[in-house]
This record gives structure tokens, sequence and C-alpha cells, in this order.
């Protein structure tokens, strides 16, 4: 059987996508490879990796910065030497050392991209305003600037390079990646829908009337500030819808802050990171969920909202081309657009056919996202 070895940034208990995205891929590709899956952690040991089917390697991020990233290089180095495979699912804190291990052991080395981690932080350290797509035309100074020739040099020197969309197939290409290197693989949903009924829902969370639900890190390119904006407009069409933010993240006190000013405290609840199941419980109790989104390489997300059941509107960025189909699953409009937002947040509201087309066609979408046929495409990639 041959072994793989796959080098991840964040791995459970640590919760969010990409950390649920690293499990599953291990527990299905363990059934095809000897597994070893090395990640950072916020925890130097987890009694569950022992129930796993794969080996854990963990290196913990209470260790200093520039040490815990040469320990994790070490690491790797040392287990790519009974590997046949290295596979990163990020492009820098886990890519390079993947890369740098695989040239020295002369192994196969893959790659997923999942965004450009340039454009993040220079969005995050305020270096730029520019949207995703204006981003790859400009000129990279500084730092920001030497992470995208890293980013560039990764892909390059990769066997493969895997995408979650289209769209993010052309920002690789764009890098100088030939096309025959570049494989979309389709994000997988493995969302479990909550039992509870509506009313059952919104009384468990402790929020009453028509919610609209909006869930994402809170970072500028998420447009979380526009759906507070729109607020006093949306309680003109109904006096009882609410909006619910789930998520944490950088823009949590200047949203906080945005929601005290418009004396919004009791229209708008910024509910902070919940797990899986309290997700669940959220999106049984909402009416509408809205995704005002600048970026999104190919959103899980929008497919687990899907499964739940609820109405998706969002923004055509991206890879959301790829999930919604206008009219028929969902609404897009320009990002940060207040008047076609506010205008389909309403359409949606009073149309209940619509809404119920939104449901049916949505569930029906997220139906062709399975597991299973993520985790066939990629074993394809890698055993090529």
């Amino acid at each position: 059987m041959r072994s793989i070895l796959i080098t991840t940034g964040i791995f459970p208990p640590d919760i969010g996508g990409p950390a649920s995205y690293g499990k599953i891929l291990a527990e299905k590709l363990s059934k095809d490879f000897r597994v070893t899956l090395i990640t950072y952690s916020s925890k130097l040991n987890w009694a569950e990796d022992k129930k796993l089917s794969f080996k854990v390697v963990r290196v913990w991020r209470k260790i200093p910065k520039f040490l815990r990233h040469l320990v994790y290089f070490f690491q790797v180095v040392s287990l790519a030497k009974k590997q046949d495979v290295i596979f990163a699912l990020n492009s820098v804190s886990a890519g390079v050392p993947g890369l740098l291990a695989a040239k020295m052991r002369k192994k196969k080395f893959f790659v997923k991209v999942v965004g450009d981690y340039a454009w993040e932080i220079a969005v995050n350290k305020r270096k730029t305003s520019l949207l995703m797509n204006d981003f790859q035309k400009s000129k990279r100074k500084g730092w920001i600037g030497v992470l995208h020739k890293i980013q560039s040099w990764l892909t390059k020197n990769a066997d493969g390079v895997i995408v979650p969309s289209e769209y993010l197939g052309r920002v690789v290409r764009g890098w100088g990646v030939s096309q025959n290197k570049i494989h979309v693989v389709y994000n997988q949903v493995e969302f479990k829908k909550s039992e509870l009924t509506k009313e059952e829902a919104r009384k468990k969370i402790d929020i009453s009337g028509n919610i609209i639900v909006s869930i994402g890190r809170l970072v500028p390119w998420k447009g979380f500030r526009m759906l507070i904006k729109i607020m006093p407009e949306l309680l003109k069409i109904n006096q009882f819808f609410r909006l619910v933010i789930i998520g944490d993240g950088p823009e949590k006190s200047n949203l906080d802050s945005m929601v005290k000013n418009m004396r919004l405290e009791k229209k708008v609840y910024i509910v902070g990171r919940k797990s899986q199941s309290e997700v669940a419980d959220y999106l049984a109790a909402s009416d509408i969920f809205v995704l005002n989104t600048g970026y999104e390489g190919f959103s899980h997300l929008i497919l687990e909202v899907m499964t739940a059941g609820v109405p998706v509107v969002t923004t055509t960025v991206g890879g959301n081309k790829e999930i919604i189909h206008q009219g028929e699953n969902g609404f897009m409009v320009k990002y940060n657009d207040e008047f076609n937002l506010i205008e389909a947040i309403k359409t949606v509201w009073q149309v209940p056919e619509m809404r119920q087309r939104f449901i049916d066609g949505g569930l029906k979408a997220s139906g062709l996202f399975s597991v299973d046929s993520m985790f066939q495409e990629t074993v394809k990639v890698l055993k090529s």
C-alpha cells in the first residue's frame, strides 16, 4: 500500500472548515493509503487521535512562532522519508515545508489552493483595499510581494495543484502555473441538519422574530458592515426581522460598535463562533441566509446552508456562480450593492413560492457535492 503525508495548518479539536476537511480527507484516504497527518495544534496531545484510522503528529502552537515553524519543517522532513506522496492543504505554512521536504526526499508533491494568501494578508493588514480579482492585476510590494512569489514558486513546482472551483483554477493559472497541473475537485458537503422545528430552534438560541442569518470569519471582505447598515431599511419591510451574524475575527469590535451606534442591539446579534451542531440549530431557526462576500473561492458554507433548507442570497463573486443558478436555487447580487441586496431579501421574503423554489433547488444542488465524489477525484489526482 502506498503512503501519503498530509501537511496542514489546522485540525480538530480546532474548529473550522479546513480542520473538518482535513479530518474527512485523511479518513477517506486511509482506505487507499497509509496516511500520516502533521498539523499545528492548540493541543499537544488529544485523546481522540487514538481512535483515528491514521497517524496524527501535532506541533504545539504555543511554541514561539519561528521555532514552531522550524520544528514543523524538521518533522515533515523526517516523516517524508517513508512516504510516497506529500499533500499540503495550504500554500504557505504547510505547503513550503512540504515542498522543501519533497525535493530533499525526492517525493511527489501536491498542494490544495483555496485562495490567494497574499491578498488575504494584505487586506487584514490594510495594505490593500482591492478585491481579489483586481489584486491579481496589481503590483505587489514588500512582504505581500514576497508571499505572492512564495505562492507562485510553490504551485509552479508542485506535481499537481488541487483547487475547489474553476474560478480558483483561473487565478492559479494567472500565477504562471500550467493548465495540465491544475485539477478542479469541488468541496464536499457533510452537514447534519438540526432536527428542531423552527420554533424550537428559536427558543433554543433565545432569539425570536424572522431571522436573517450570515456566517463567516469577521473580516472586511465578508461584507457584514453592509448587512448591519441596511437593517433599518429591512425593518421597514418587516419589523420582526432580526440579523444574526455567526463568526469571530478582527472586525468584531468594529461591528459591535456599529450595532451600538445605530442602536440596533435588539435587532442585530453577533453571537461569535459556533460548533457545527450549534450552527445547524441557528440555520433551523432562520428564514433567509445572506452572504454578502467580496471573495469566495468555493463556498462550503453555502452548500451546508442549502442542505439545511434555508434560501440563499449571495454575491456574484468567485466560485459562487458555480453553485448558484440565478432565480432557481438562490439570488446573486453584486458585492455591497445596497439597493439590490435589500430588493433580493425583500423578494425572497415576500414571495413564498420563490422561497420554496430556492429551498428545493438548494437541496438538489447540495446533493451533487458528495464526500465520496470529492474523495474519488482527489485519489485519482494523487495516484497520477
